[in-house]
């Protein structure tokens, strides 16, 4: 069998078709798509000229590299931006950005690990799935935890867990907005049940793929950064944010950093980041945004997804189905519907919940139709 890049080369005409094509796909399946955190309401088009070259930036942001293309300077600042909506000093920050939740969870425990090899993990049955992969990459000990109704950890399994294991060190992954039902794991719970069962040596990494671009903005948040306990946190760049690839920021406290980097005289640089070469454009896109909204831009987007979601809830619960929202949250929960609603509208089905999420892109008209499609 001849492979596809074994033949001739396509036509300038055929290229463009086939790319016409599928720019077409797309655009229709942005037009309903409301089950995801994926927001679609943004313009880099200032951004493609940097197209033009290949920019890489190859190791940790904080030092110099031999490759000069690339875009450190740009992605300090937007480590400097998340230090502040993460209440951590800058000057005792640390951070890069990443390829996305996946990677800035893997990389909040693979320090943890480094800095307690005999740790034991601890996370939720809510929890992103992403981090079950993570602690077996990491080869590390790890407990699943039960979780409530309402979707935040079963404290108290955590804790009867942790008092079996007390002797060893713990590693918690706390749920800044769960996937499926938005919730907010109490840290402040977290951190009494390490103290009462007497575990000094222990480590928080949040999960915030999207509620760590919500709580920020609002008046009353949930208790969620380093200085409500966390050691490190990730979030998404693709959700709240927008971007046309998936990326991400990790954020720690720099002396865990200086526990895992090494030089590379290769590319003259310190190698502090799970991958050596890294995307250059993503930092540029994140930074584009906060130039653009600044704080008051994104608190009044915040502002307008959370009205969208309250709006929602109303909508269905006046329709007789029983949706619900957590407090901040723009995730709406409601009884899975038939298939071919779910499909359309591209939701995300658990069991018998679905969600939809009310990124900016979601109108109240969406709603209305999503809406009437479920009760119909």
């Amino acid at each position: 069998m001849v492979s596809a890049f074994a033949s001739a080369a396509l036509s300038q005409s055929e290229i463009q078709k086939r790319l016409d094509r599928l720019l077409s796909d797309i655009h229709a399946a942005t037009q309903q798509q409301i089950g995801y955190p994926v927001n679609q309401d943004f313009d880099y088009s200032a951004l493609l000229p940097f197209l033009d070259y290949s920019i890489n930036n190859v190791g940790d942001p904080f030092y110099p590299s031999n490759f000069w293309g690339n875009t450190h300077e740009i992605e300090r600042e937007v480590i400097a931006t998340f230090a502040s909506l993460m209440h951590i000093p800058s000057e005792e920050a640390w951070g890069y950005v990443t390829s996305g939740g996946t990677e800035g969870n893997m990389y909040g425990l693979y320090l943890a690990r480094e800095l307690f090899p005999n740790a034991m993990f601890y996370f939720s049955e809510e929890t992103h799935y992403s981090v079950l992969k993570n602690v077996r990459v990491l080869n590390a000990r790890h407990i699943m935890i039960r979780r409530q109704d309402n979707g935040e950890i079963d404290y108290d399994d955590l804790e009867a867990m942790i008092r079996v294991n007390r002797d060893v060190p713990a590693v918690i992954m706390a749920n800044v907005g769960t996937t499926m039902r938005g919730a907010v794991d109490d840290i402040a719970r977290i951190r009494d049940i390490l103290r009462d069962q007497a575990v000094t040596s222990h480590y928080i990494h949040a999960d915030a793929a999207l509620s760590g671009m919500i709580l920020p903005f609002v008046d009353d948040p949930q208790p969620y950064g380093f200085d409500a306990g966390i050691d490190s946190v990730s979030i998404s760049g693709h959700k709240l944010i927008g971007a046309p690839l998936p990326c991400g920021v990790v954020l720690t406290k720099r002396p865990y950093v200086e526990r895992v980097g090494r030089a590379i005289e290769y590319v003259g640089v310190e190698d502090t980041t799970l991958s050596g070469s890294r995307n250059a454009l993503a930092p540029l896109m994140i930074w584009h945004a906060f130039a653009q909204h600044g704080y008051e831009g994104f608190r009044n987007i915040v502002a307008g997804m959370l009205d969208t979601a309250e709006y929602a809830v109303g909508q269905f619960n006046e329709r007789g189905i029983a949706a619900w929202r957590h407090k901040n949250s723009v995730t709406v929960v409601f009884p899975r519907p038939r298939r071919e609603v779910f499909r359309k509208w591209q939701m995300a089905p658990e069991g018998e919940i679905a969600h939809i999420i009310t990124m900016p892109h979601v109108t109240r008209g969406m709603i209305d139709e999503l809406v009437a499609d479920c009760a119909g």
